[in-house]
C-alpha cells in the first residue's frame, strides 16, 4: 500500500480482505427504502473479450511492487504479490464478482452451503469431481482439515497472521463420499464464505515446518489454471506458467511474467516495452492516456472509462508529443479500489480525547470537495464514502454519515465552544518543553532541523521553491499542464510547483510548519495527480491493490476568511498532523495542507510535522504520536470478521499496556464491540448486515476516523489485453486473460522477449 495505508488481515496478523455476502442484500427491517447497498461507483474496466477472440499463447509481463517474500497469504510478511500468485495458481472455494460480493467458484465447488444449525452450525461443501492438486491427488477433506488445524491458533509452533473463523471450528469430517467436506462449528459463524480462500495443499499445511518455511519460496502443489515454474529473485521475477492438470478452460496465456518494477519507474518500463500491464499513478496515467484516443464508455465500467482530466490534444507541449509517441498501442483502464482513505483522530490523549472536539473537527471538513479535489481530474465518479466497513456494491454498504452530520462551520464552532474552546482567548507563552494543546504538538527535538522561526521558514521555502520551479518546472509543465507549449507557459508551471514537495526536497524532519501562516498552497487546481507509492503496515489486498491516498499535488487552497485560533486554559487549540516527508508523498501532504484550511476556518490551527516514511507508521500511527493522519483501509465483504479489530475497544493488556489490535485512533465503544459480536454469530444475513450498519452508525458517531474517498484504481495495459486491468472488486480470471488475435481491431500481441 501506499505509505499511509493499511491492510486489515495483515497487520491484524496479515490476509487480504475477502468480499461480501453471497446473497442479495435485503432492505432493514422495517425500511421500504430501496437496497442502500447500491451498486458500485465503478465497475471493472478490463477491456472484456470472449475467449474465442482471443490468441492462444503469449507472454503476459505484469508489474508487481517487488517478488514476495513468502508464498504463503497466511504469513504475516505477505503482501499483493503473494495474493497474485496465490489467485492464479491455488484454489478458492468463492471469487468476487464486479459489486465485491463471494461468488460459488465452479472450477472447485458443486455447491457449499449450511446444512444444519442445531445443535451446531454445519457446512456441507462438495467439491468438483474433476478437481486435483498438480501431483495428481485430488482436493479434499484432509487438505481442508490440515488448514483448520494449522490456523486455529491451537498450536503456537505455527507462525500464521490469522486465525478468525477458523477458531471457531470444531471439525472437519469426510462426508458420504470423497468429495463431500463437513465443517462443524463450535460457535455460529456468519463469514464461514470467508474460509479456505485460498486453500493450500496438506503438504503446506501439515507440519509447522512445512507451513513455516515450506511455502515461502516454492509452491511445490498447487491446483489453479498456473503454476509457478520459476522464481528469479536477482532478476526479479516470478514466472508462471499454464498448469497441465488444470481440468478447467484451457489458459489462454502461455506465461505470466510478475516483474518487480518500482512505481516511479514503470511509465519508463512501458515505454521501453518491458512491461504489459501496470497499475501506474495518476501523473502517469495522463501520459500514457495521450497515446491512445478516449474510448466509448463500457456498459460495465460504471463511469470509469470516462477520459482522464488533462492536456488539450490539439495544443500539445513538445514533451507531450513525445509521450504520445512513447506510449502508442497502450491505455488507461480505470476503476476503483475496494479501499478508502481516511482522516485519523487520535483521541488516546490530547484534545481529541474529548469526543466533542473530534466531532468539531468532523464537522468542519468539506469531504465532498475532497473526493472532487482528488477524483475528478481522473474521470472518476466523486463521492464521499458513507461507510467504514463497506463500499457502495458491498452488500453491507449503507451512507451512514448522517449520524455525525455533514460540513457545517457553526455546528463545529458550537461543539468546540461546549468543549471548552473559545476564539480569541488568551493563550500564554509555552515553557521551554511544555507541550502545546495538541499531543506532540510540542517544538520539535532539537537536531530535528525543525526549529527555524516561521520567518526562516518562510524563506527556505521561498527559497526551495524557487531552486525547485528551476530544476522541475518545465518539464512539469510539459508533462501534465496541458497547457499551450510556450516559454511563458512553462515558466508560470515552473512558478507554481507544489510549495511541500519543494520543502521537502532537502529531506530530514525540518518539514514542520503550521497550515495558514504560508497563506495557501500554490499550484493549479487537480493539476498534478500522484500516488503515494510506498506501503506501510500489513501488505496484502483484496485483489492485489495496494491502499493509499491520492490528490492533486500543488492544489490551489479555497479561499476562506480567516477566524481567532481557539483556546482554552491559556491554550491555543492546536492538532499535529503527520505526514511522510518522502518523495512519493507530495499527494499526501496536499491533502493534508487543505484539511489544515478547513480546520482553520473553525479556529483549529494544524502543524504539519513531516517525518521519514521508515517511521511514519510504525513510530507514529501504531504508537499514537500524532493527533490527526491519512491512511487507508481496504474494505472486507466480511466486515464482521475483518472490521472488528480496526474498531474494537482498546483493553489494557496484562503488562499494563493498551491492546489497541489496529485501532490506531483509539477511539472505541463497548457497543460497537457487541453489535460486531452479535453481527458475526448472526446467520440470518440480512440480520448480520443490519447489526453492521448499526455498528457503523455508532463508529461515525464517536469520530475517531472520517472516511474521506475511495482510492482510485489505475492500470495501463496494451490496448490488445483483453479481460485484464482495473479490476475494482472483482477477482482476475486468469484462464480468461489474453491477447486478441489479430484482425480483432486492436494491435498484433508483443513480441516474446
Amino acid at each position: 500500500m501506499s505509505h499511509e495505508g493499511i491492510a486489515t488481515r495483515s497487520v491484524m496478523r496479515s490476509v487480504a480482505f475477502l468480499g461480501a455476502s453471497a446473497l442479495a442484500v435485503s432492505v432493514l427491517a422495517g425500511c421500504s427504502d430501496p437496497d442502500p447497498a447500491g451498486k458500485p461507483l465503478a465497475g471493472q474496466d478490463i477491456a472484456p473479450a470472449a475467449r474465442a477472440e482471443i490468441a492462444d499463447g503469449g507472454t503476459l509481463h505484469w508489474a508487481v511492487d517487488a517478488v514476495p517474500e513468502t508464498l504463503n497469504t497466511f504469513q504475516s510478511d505477505a503482501d499483493a504479490a503473494t495474493t497474485r500468485i496465490a489467485q492464479a495458481a491455488l484454489p478458492s472455494m468463492f471469487r468476487f464478482d464486479a459489486a465485491g460480493r463471494p461468488q460459488r467458484n465452479p472450477a472447485y465447488l458443486e455447491s457449499a452451503k449450511v446444512v444444519e444449525t442445531e445443535p451446531k452450525q454445519v457446512v456441507l461443501y462438495k467439491l468438483n469431481q474433476q478437481a486435483v492438486w498438480s501431483d495428481g491427488r485430488e482436493i479434499g477433506a484432509a487438505d481442508f482439515a490440515a488448514q483448520w488445524r494449522a490456523l486455529s491458533g491451537k498450536d503456537s509452533a505455527y507462525w500464521t497472521a490469522r486465525n478468525a473463523g477458523y477458531d471457531r471450528i470444531e471439525k472437519i469430517q469426510r462426508g458420504d463420499n470423497d468429495l463431500e467436506v463437513r465443517v462443524t462449528f463450535g460457535q455460529p459463524y456468519a463469514d464461514w464464505r470467508s474460509l479456505f480462500s485460498p486453500l493450500y495443499p496438506k503438504e503446506v499445511m501439515g507440519t509447522p515446518d512445512a507451513f513455516n518455511d515450506g511455502a515461502r519460496r516454492k509452491l511445490k502443489v498447487s491446483a489453479g489454471p498456473f503454476v509457478v515454474k520459476q522464481i528469479d529473485r536477482k532478476s526479479g521475477e516470478v514466472l508462471l506458467t499454464r498448469n497441465p492438470r488444470w481440468w478447467g478452460e484451457r489458459a489462454k496465456l502461455k506465461e505470466i511474467v510478475l516483474r518487480a518494477v518500482p512505481r516511479d519507474e514503470r511509465a519508463a518500463a512501458l515505454a521501453a516495452g518491458d512491461l504489459d500491464l501496470a497499475e501506474v499513478d495518476p501523473a502517469a496515467a495522463k501520459r500514457i492516456a495521450l497515446a491512445a484516443p478516449p474510448r466509448p464508455q463500457s456498459p460495465s465500467a460504471g463511469g470509469s472509462a470516462t477520459p482522464l482530466m488533462g492536456p488539450e490534444r490539439r495544443s500539445l507541449t513538445p514533451a507531450q508529443k513525445r509521450d504520445k509517441a512513447r506510449f502508442r498501442g497502450f491505455e488507461v483502464r480505470k476503476s476503483l479500489e475496494p479501499a478508502y482513505t481516511q482522516l485519523a483522530l487520535n483521541g488516546g490523549e490530547g484534545p481529541l480525547a474529548d469526543e466533542r472536539v473530534r466531532r468539531g473537527v468532523a464537522r468542519a471538513l468539506d469531504r465532498e470537495e475532497l473526493a472532487k479535489l482528488v477524483l475528478s481530474p481522473l474521470g472518476l465518479p466523486a463521492e464521499p464514502v458513507g461507510s467504514h466497513l463497506a463500499l457502495s456494491g458491498q452488500a453491507a454498504y449503507a451512507d451512514n454519515s448522517g449520524a455525525i452530520g455533514g460540513q457545517d462551520t457553526a455546528e463545529a464552532q458550537a461543539l468546540l465552544a461546549d468543549a471548552g474552546w473559545v476564539p480569541g482567548g488568551p493563550v500564554e507563552e509555552r515553557k521551554k518543553g511544555e507541550k502545546a494543546a495538541g499531543s506532540e504538538a510540542d517544538k520539535p527535538k532539537k537536531g530535528s532541523g525543525s526549529e527555524k522561526s516561521e520567518k526562516d521558514s518562510k524563506k527556505d521555502s521561498k527559497k526551495d521553491a524557487e531552486k525547485e520551479s528551476g530544476k522541475k518546472g518545465d518539464k512539469d509543465s510539459e508533462k501534465e499542464s496541458g497547457k499551450k507549449g510556450d516559454k511563458d507557459s512553462e515558466k508560470e508551471s515552473g512558478k507554481k510547483a507544489d510549495k511541500d514537495s519543494a520543502k521537502d526536497s532537502e529531506g530530514g524532519d525540518d518539514g514542520t510548519y503550521i497550515v495558514g501562516e504560508d497563506n495557501k498552497a500554490d499550484g493549479d487546481e487537480g493539476e498534478h495527480l500522484a500516488q503515494d507509492g510506498k506501503q506501510y503496515g500489513s501488505k496484502q489486498l483484496p485483489q492485489g491493490g495496494v491502499p493509499g491516498a491520492y490528490a492533486p499535488q500543488g492544489t490551489a487552497a479555497p479561499a476562506g476568511a480567516a477566524v481567532r485560533p481557539l483556546a482554552k486554559d491559556g491554550k491555543a487549540l492546536t492538532l499535529r498532523f503527520v505526514v511522510p516527508q518522502g518523495e512519493g508523498s507530495q499527494s499526501l501532504r496536499t491533502v493534508a495542507d487543505r484539511i489544515g484550511i478547513m480546520l482553520e476556518r473553525v479556529g483549529i490551527r494544524t502543524v504539519i510535522s513531516k517525518v521519514s516514511d521508515e517511521s511514519y507508521f510504525k513510530d507514529h500511527i501504531a504508537s499514537g504520536q500524532y493527533d490527526l493522519a491519512l491512511y487507508s483501509w481496504p474494505t472486507s465483504a466480511y466486515p464482521a470478521t475483518d472490521a472488528r479489530p480496526i474498531y474494537a475497544k482498546p483493553v489494557p493488556a496484562a503488562d499494563g499496556s493498551l491492546n489497541v489490535e489496529q485501532n490506531y485512533t483509539r477511539v472505541g465503544t463497548d457497543q460497537v464491540d457487541q453489535l460486531f459480536d452479535q453481527a458475526v454469530a448472526t446467520l440470518d444475513e440480512s440480520e448480520s448486515r443490519s447489526l453492521i450498519r448499526k455498528a457503523d452508525s455508532r463508529i461515525w458517531a464517536a469520530a475517531g476516523s472520517i472516511p474521506l474517498y475511495q482510492r482510485p484504481q489505475l492500470t495501463a495495459a496494451r490496448t490488445n489485453i483483453a479481460n485484464a486491468g482495473a479490476f475494482g472488486f472483482g477477482t482476475p480470471l486468469y484462464e480468461d486473460m489474453g491477447f486478441l488475435k489479430k484482425g480483432s481491431g486492436a494491435p498484433a500481441p508483443s513480441p516474446q522477449r
